[in-house]
């Protein structure tokens, strides 16, 4: 199999930022937009899974393992997540370095407007967010100001 971000289980380098932002949630303290900046390659996109398994995963019999930042196989988040059919998850991403045209934004932005499955967490991912245009970015900033409750919003 290959490994991408969105189904590696181990977490390496970032374990003391992790433990942070994993207590911020557990106190109902974290942020609910975090933007992850930094170099292609250094595993943000790994780290906003990680993240978001980690927060589908707290009310799961197979939580995730915060000591060892590794994602359990076996938890049915983990596996709906990396599948992409999780009903509280949405990813927006560009894989062939195309603008993301507003169409998407106005599909997650209905998503967001819609009750959660389980009363849970609504996690949106944005991928390659610098791709974003000019009307991407002005409708993406209307829901992102004013999110509806336990919304996260993970840029990178």
């Amino acid at each position: 199999m290959n490994i991408t971000p969105i189904n590696n289980t181990n977490l390496y380098g970032h374990n003391l930022f992790f433990s942070h932002l994993a207590k911020l949630y557990s106190e109902n303290k974290l942020p609910n937009k975090l933007i992850i900046s930094g170099k292609k390659g250094i595993g943000k996109a790994t780290f906003a899974y990680h993240l978001s398994n980690y927060i589908f995963s707290t009310n799961d019999k197979e939580k995730y393992n915060v000591q060892k930042n590794i994602i359990n196989e076996n938890c049915n988040n983990y596996k709906l997540v990396s599948n992409n059919s999780h009903p509280n998850f949405f990813l927006i991403n560009n894989d062939d370095n195309s603008s993301i045209h507003i169409s998407k934004i106005r599909e997650m932005i209905n998503f967001t407007n819609k009750s959660s499955f389980n009363n849970g967490s609504k996690i949106i991912l944005i991928d390659n967010v610098e791709y974003l245009n000019v009307y991407s970015v002005n409708a993406l900033l209307k829901v992102v100001e004013e999110p509806n409750d336990n919304t996260y919003f993970f840029l990178f």
